[in-house]
């Protein structure tokens, strides 16, 4: 039986994570086909110091793997007419009007600025080429945020994201607050919190119980704890390292906390076509690449504690949708062209194959991100279910 062999493989797997040498915390990992769930594990614990065991429904910060589910809301306002993937952003949000270009610091460490000669369009924030960048994975950034006095993003405000474009709007792709901003349009169009319009339009469609911006003290007393990694290799529990509660904005790129339970059922959706919530159309619209003969590519770290530099796949060429990563070729863990992925900063990842009809999630709690032990775990993971998939379709 399929559904043994996975729980024995892949409980080991997740067993290994955890108690190998420098390993993991904690891991929760889920599979579901079209159907609903396949494989549910969880080993490790949710804090090193308590010892508490990581259980199923587990809180977990979900950092940008919030991105999808918001892009969903946006895609939604589309089918229904309200907005245009063409319009400008400042149709809605007129402040991304005083965002400017970064062309360099001068001497004393200011910042050198000039208008944009593009606006931007929603179409761009969707695919990550307005020029927006990310304060852990930009020199430029940072330092612009700190000759600016521009709050640090987890504060989770609006300041936050009215940051600089380190290039033309259009011109390449770069990872960035794009997704923040796309939230704000959602908030501009419906008159309503994020939050709110999620809860709507994606979460009681899909029975999402176990998901917000804002933490219920339920889901406070599962949460598990953010660990750093520091230069011996030590993990330390950080319990106060968390979003703050409730946030001043719903951060559409990063600020969700779920179980990953109720993510599975938003993975589910897409699998299904859009079953419940979106049309068929839209989701094959969201699972093409939107980039042209552009390309997503890897990071540079500007916070080594909180990510590391990297790549998903080196030499595989990727592309972006709305809002996904798209790997072009076959991927080494058995995962075919043209599929889904997306990752949260805390180690978390998470793909989706609508040509198998399969998707699974891996969490952790952990920073550096790319964290070797968790995202190793991840890729031996990935490629036990497609192994074990390929074995039973003979």
């Amino acid at each position: 039986m399929l559904k043994t062999e996975l729980q024995e493989t892949l409980d080991k797997i997740l067993r290994n994570t955890v108690n190998r040498a420098g390993g993991a915390p904690g891991v929760v990992a889920i599979v579901t086909d079209r159907e609903g769930n396949i494989y549910e594990g969880s080993a490790g614990v949710r804090d090193i110091n308590t010892k508490t065991p990581m259980t199923i429904d587990s809180i977990f910060s979900l950092f940008s793997t919030t991105k999808a589910i918001t892009g969903a809301a946006l895609m939604k306002l589309v089918e229904e007419g309200k907005v245009s993937l063409e319009d400008p952003v400042k149709k809605y949000v007129p402040e991304i009007e005083e965002i400017k270009v970064l062309e360099g610091f001068d001497i004393n460490g200011k910042p050198i600025l000039r208008e944009p000669k593009t606006d931007v369009t929603i179409n761009m924030l969707m695919l990550h080429t307005a020029g927006f960048g990310y304060e852990f994975f930009s020199h430029e950034d940072r330092k612009y945020r700190e000759s600016t006095n521009t709050p640090t993003l987890l504060t989770s405000t609006f300041d936050s994201v009215k940051s600089v474009l380190l290039f033309e709007p259009g011109e390449r792709w770069n990872y960035g607050v794009n997704i923040d901003w796309v939230g704000k349009v959602v908030e501009a169009v419906e008159g309503k919190r994020l939050g709110q319009v999620l809860q709507e339009k994606i979460f009681s469609p899909l029975d999402m119980t176990d998901i917000s911006f804002a933490l219920t003290p339920s889901m406070e007393e599962r949460r598990a704890t953010m660990h750093t990694r520091n230069q011996e290799g030590t993990l330390i529990p950080q319990r106060d390292l968390v979003i703050p509660q409730p946030p001043e904005m719903d951060m559409g790129g990063h600020g969700l906390f779920a179980s990953i339970g109720e993510y599975m059922k938003f993975i589910r959706m897409l699998l299904n076509d859009g079953a419940d919530v979106l049309e068929s159309e839209t989701v094959t619209k969201m699972a093409q690449n939107g980039l042209g003969e552009l390309k997503s590519g890897g990071w540079i770290t500007s916070d080594t504690t909180l990510s590391n530099d990297g790549e998903f796949f080196p030499g595989v060429t990727k592309s972006w949708s709305y809002t996904f990563q798209v790997n072009e070729e076959e991927l080494p863990t058995g995962r075919p062209a043209g599929q889904l992925m997306w990752a949260g900063l805390a180690n978390l990842y998470y793909w989706i194959d609508r040509e198998n009809g399969i998707g699974g999630f891996w969490a952790t709690q952990m920073f550096p991100y790319q964290d070797p032990a968790s995202y190793l775990g991840y890729l031996e993971f990935e490629s036990a279910v497609y192994h074990l998939l390929k074995k039973h379709s003979k």
